[in-house]
């Protein structure tokens, strides 16, 4: 029998809902379950949905690109922060720090137990990505959330060094 599996990650955000993140690190250890995902291990369709804590009544964008990589399960996608209210509450939290991580749902196709716990799984398919507080793998994280907040800021930081030389100058 097949089970839906969770499993964690982080992400990144941008104020057009534009997030991306390594869902799944390759080269890590095991989840906090003792689970270790294979490389290539994964099957899934060209786009996925994007769930807010695995709620499937909470959908709150979607996965447009999904990639392995030689660090892991990367993908790109977007928060619908334009259509879906929870949506741009979820961007606020990514943005806050309040949210950084990343858990897969899959089905188990092909797992092999290892002795100690867990098991090294060799197939699964992806069902979802969903962006979490505490994701199940510590290595699950977004990895890119640009925000206008965070140039702004730097805009700032360049202003109050140039009028602070400025100044000195004088």
């Amino acid at each position: 029998m097949n089970r839906l599996e969770i499993k964690a990650s982080f992400a990144s955000i941008d104020d057009t809902g534009a997030i991306s993140g390594i869902a799944w690190p390759y080269n890590s250890g095991p989840d906090r379950m003792g689970d270790i995902i294979e490389k290539n291990a994964f099957t899934f369709p060209s786009k996925l949905p994007m769930l807010f804590s695995h709620d499937p009544e909470m959908p709150v964008g979607v996965w447009d690109e999904i990639v392995e990589t030689a660090a892991g399960l990367q993908v790109k996608g977007r928060l619908l922060v334009n259509d879906v209210v929870r949506a741009r509450e979820v961007r606020a939290l990514v943005q806050a720090g309040a949210v950084t991580g990343l858990s897969i749902g899959y089905s188990v196709n092909k797992a092999i137990g290892r002795k100690g716990g867990g098991r090294t799984i060799q197939k699964l398919e992806l069902v979802e990505v969903s962006l979490v507080a505490i994701p199940m793998h510590p290595g699950a994280r977004v990895t890119s959330a640009k925000s206008a907040s965070d140039l702004l800021a730097i805009a700032d930081a360049i202003n109050r060094a140039a009028l602070a030389f400025n100044q000195q100058g004088s």
